[in-house]
């Protein structure tokens, strides 16, 4: 793939981020630069994107800022996210391999760490809390998750229905979603879970919903316009791997920060569920080592 033509993979998203007023001249040339050349911005240090704009590393910070990111560093995670999204699995494979010099499990952790490290310095209580609250309130919750993240939202529905919750994952294909999606009432919620590349059936499942009166939350490595406008929340989340495939060790983590933000909500509710879910475990005989009771 050239970098133009993973440029027209974001350039609509970027130039929708420029203020009314413009961009003074030389954040137009940091701005030139993202555009025209992706690959190099996406992976380049701040050093080097100053050198290809021929600006200072103030301005990169700068025009990161008036492009409304806190920083470059925040700026060149969606770059790089919508850029991979842009790429084949083959693809980015090759990135990752052509980019890490260590072993692949030790530069996986590594990684995995990393994005851990990001997702703490930018976590977004207020929006936790409101998904939380709405799950809450639900009447129902649908979960959608395809793919590897499927495991994601999983993981979410399992444990909120745990702490007594109807929330459910649709994972088993478009049937399944579109028969969901035909029984969403005003009073529902819709958390659609998507990393790398979006799939459509997402996209129209969560505007499907939104015309119906429910509402929608998204959790996802890039605010996709088309995912963004139907959602009332999004949980940016750092993704990347470092082989073919995205990580969902950040993502786990916040659909778990989700449940124990909802267990807090209504703790008598919770303990009641779990405490019933404990005596079905053991009346179905599930446990190898059952818990000794006082």
């Amino acid at each position: 793939m050239t970098e133009t033509a993973a440029a027209d993979g974001f350039e609509d998203w970027l130039r929708t981020r420029v203020p009314e007023r413009g961009l003074r001249p030389k954040a137009a040339a940091v701005l030139e630069v993202l555009l025209s050349q992706p690959r190099r911005a996406t992976f380049g240090s701040t050093v080097e994107l100053a050198q290809l704009a021929g600006v200072n590393i103030a301005t990169v910070t700068r025009t990161a800022q008036a492009l409304g990111f806190a920083g470059w560093p925040a700026l060149q995670q969606e770059l790089r996210a919508r850029y991979l999204s842009s790429l084949s699995a083959p693809q980015v494979a090759a990135e990752h391999h052509s980019a890490d010099s260590d072993s692949p499990g030790s530069a996986s952790l590594r990684r995995d760490l990393d994005s851990l490290a990001l997702l703490s310095r930018r976590f977004d209580e207020d929006a936790i809390l409101t998904i939380a609250e709405a799950v809450a309130a639900a009447h129902r919750t649908i979960v959608i998750a395809d793919g590897s993240y499927a495991a994601v939202g999983i993981a979410f529905a399992h444990n909120a229905r745990l702490a007594g919750y109807d929330v459910v994952a649709v994972t088993a294909g478009d049937a399944e979603l579109a028969n969901s999606v035909a029984a969403i009432r005003p009073d529902d919620v819709l958390i659609a879970i998507s990393f790398w590349r979006l799939y459509e059936s997402t996209v129209l499942a969560a505007n499907q919903a939104k015309s119906r009166g429910a509402r929608v939350f998204a959790v996802t490595d890039a605010a996709s316009p088309a995912l963004s406008a139907a959602t009332e929340e999004v949980v940016l989340v750092p993704a990347e791997g470092v082989a073919f495939f995205p990580s969902l060790t950040a993502g786990m983590a916040v659909v778990q920060a989700m449940v124990a933000q909802l267990a807090a909500i209504d703790p008598a509710r919770t303990s009641a569920a779990i405490e019933n879910a404990e005596s079905m475990w053991s009346a179905f005989g599930l446990l190898h080592r059952r818990p000794t009771t006082n």
